[in-house]
């Protein structure tokens, strides 16, 4: 695939979590697709275990969309910049036990490196930081 190609598909995996549209992972991850959420040590295998997860941040952040500022490509992989906005009006499920909905909203930048096999993401790996967002949205002191 050409650069352009790989950051299409880089974008769309961000643009398919601001649509809720759950489907469109089958389309865009390799069957054993791996997506590291670096930012909460989360490693998930497969569309069903990514979807779930993703789903999860919606249902803390039913308005959070993503805005990709940058993007590059170069061999297999391309890289984006994003940046996450999202109000927490529902639960947010961490290891440490629920959060209780703030009402606080959150800005978390963020970097995101897909590697590519042919057409289809093989892995994702989400650097965020994930102390910044919960401070944000009260979790956590400033």
């Amino acid at each position: 695939m050409s650069e352009q190609d790989l950051i299409s598909k880089a974008r769309a995996f961000v643009e398919a979590f601001n649509a809720n549209d759950w489907a469109r992972y089958d389309e865009l991850m390799a069957k054993n697709g791996v997506y590291n959420e670096v930012g909460t040590g989360h490693q998930l295998r497969g569309t069903g275990e990514i979807v779930t997860a993703l789903k999860g941040w919606k249902q803390a952040m039913p308005d959070a969309k993503g805005t990709v500022t940058s993007a590059v490509a170069s061999g297999n992989r391309a890289t984006l910049e994003v940046t996450w906005k999202g109000t927490q009006t529902g639960p947010f499920a961490s290891e440490a036990g629920t959060i209780p909905p703030s009402g606080k909203s959150q800005t978390t930048p963020s970097a995101f490196l897909f590697d590519f096999d042919g057409d289809k993401i093989a892995e994702g790996r989400h650097y965020f930081d994930m102390l910044s967002l919960l401070q944000q949205i009260g979790a956590m002191p400033a």
